[in-house]
């Protein structure tokens, strides 16, 4: 499903691999999801609806799989299954996990597309021309994060056993 999501061609910046990404960890593990985030992003890089992702791809890579550790850290600072303070939560930890993504990929930009500058002004040249796609992200995330979390993690929760889930994976995870 996530495949196929990202797949879909949308507006640039606006995507719900993070966001199933957290999710996946936050009730799965972390291994799960940075697991399902990183495969994800991988086949994306060749079937993008936006072209070829070539040498940037590890470092979106690298990116996904810190939006999954977020996810994964998140779930185990909770006692219990998700609640309304979680859509706050969330939504601040889908803006920041989505601006370390952008910082790490705009890096990979300056790395790779604007190689033969002095890195430090390829990395500020990528910062400044990448902003306003990295504001869209920020913002479109923190929505998705606020309003589809609670929701749908809840849900996952349910159809795989409540609260069972928590104490099973608690173990395994520790």
């Amino acid at each position: 499903m996530c495949i196929g999501i990202q797949l879909i061609p949308r507006p640039g910046n606006v995507e719900f691999t993070s966001l199933i990404t957290f999710i996946v960890s936050a009730v799965l593990g972390i291994s799960f999801g940075v697991g399902l985030g990183a495969l994800v992003i991988f086949v994306n890089g060749f079937l993008s609806p936006w072209g070829f992702a070539g040498l940037i791809l590890p470092f979106q890579i690298v990116g996904i799989a810190l939006v999954g550790i977020g996810g994964g850290l998140y779930r185990r600072s909770r006692s219990s299954s998700y609640d309304a303070t979680s859509c706050l939560e969330t939504a601040i930890l889908g803006a920041f996990l989505t601006l370390i993504y952008d910082v790490i990929t705009n890096f990979g930009f300056a790395v790779t597309a604007l190689a033969g500058q002095p890195i430090l002004l390829a990395f500020i040249t990528a910062l400044v021309t990448g902003a306003l796609f990295s504001l869209l992200h920020i913002v479109a995330n923190t929505v998705l994060f606020a309003a589809a979390f609670v929701p749908v993690a809840n849900a996952m929760q349910r159809l795989l056993g409540g609260e069972q889930v928590w104490k099973e994976f608690s173990h395994t995870q520790s």
